[in-house]
């Protein structure tokens, strides 16, 4: 991880587990809130972070809009986010993708009908939102983050970052020519 990625997210730790003095120990929909921007600007969430994405993912509107401003509201709760201005890009980036831009949802939403031939394919290229969001100097996504295995005209497919090596693999193994004219 970045190390000003690793400072951001230290002062969040610290600040959420109320290190500070008691009286300033944050609790409620603040301390979520700054749970929920350390549990998604990271690929690998523990257990810990089950609450705050409960809480954070549980907001939602009929308008997708209204849904981004009642999620990004709630993480401008995190005191740390005023602390710099990149964390108010971080808190947008994290409205915008996360929970769309995971390797299931990619798959989902980037499949594509080809009319020349009559099948479908999965786009390699990630939507704006998922590459802003991956790529934040606050996450890190860029290396834990999905990652597309193969070419769309053979059965290419998003897997999450930390199973890329084994789907290579196995994708090399299905593909053998096309991987390999693929990667070199």
């Amino acid at each position: 991880m970045k190390a000003k990625t690793l400072a951001v997210m230290t002062t969040l730790a610290l600040t959420t587990a109320g290190t500070t003095h008691a009286a300033d120990a944050l609790t409620g929909d603040t301390k979520l809130a700054c749970e929920a921007i350390i549990c998604l600007s990271t690929g690998q969430q523990p257990s810990e972070c089950t609450p705050s994405l409960k809480r954070y993912f549980s907001i939602s509107y009929k308008k997708w809009k209204d849904t981004l401003k009642g999620r990004t509201n709630f993480l401008k709760l995190c005191p740390a986010v005023s602390m710099d201005s990149k964390m108010g890009t971080l808190v947008n980036d994290i409205a915008n993708g996360a929970g769309r831009c995971d390797a299931a949802s990619l798959n989902a939403s980037n499949t594509v009908w080809n009319y020349d031939d009559g099948t479908y394919y999965i786009e390699k290229n990630q939507p704006a939102v998922c590459k802003s969001y991956n790529n934040n100097g606050y996450t890190n996504l860029k290396e834990t983050g999905p990652k597309y295995v193969g070419t769309p005209a053979n059965e290419g497919y998003w897997v999450n970052g930390a199973d890329y090596d084994k789907a290579l693999a196995e994708y090399t193994l299905k593909h053998p020519v096309s991987s390999k004219k693929y990667w070199e």
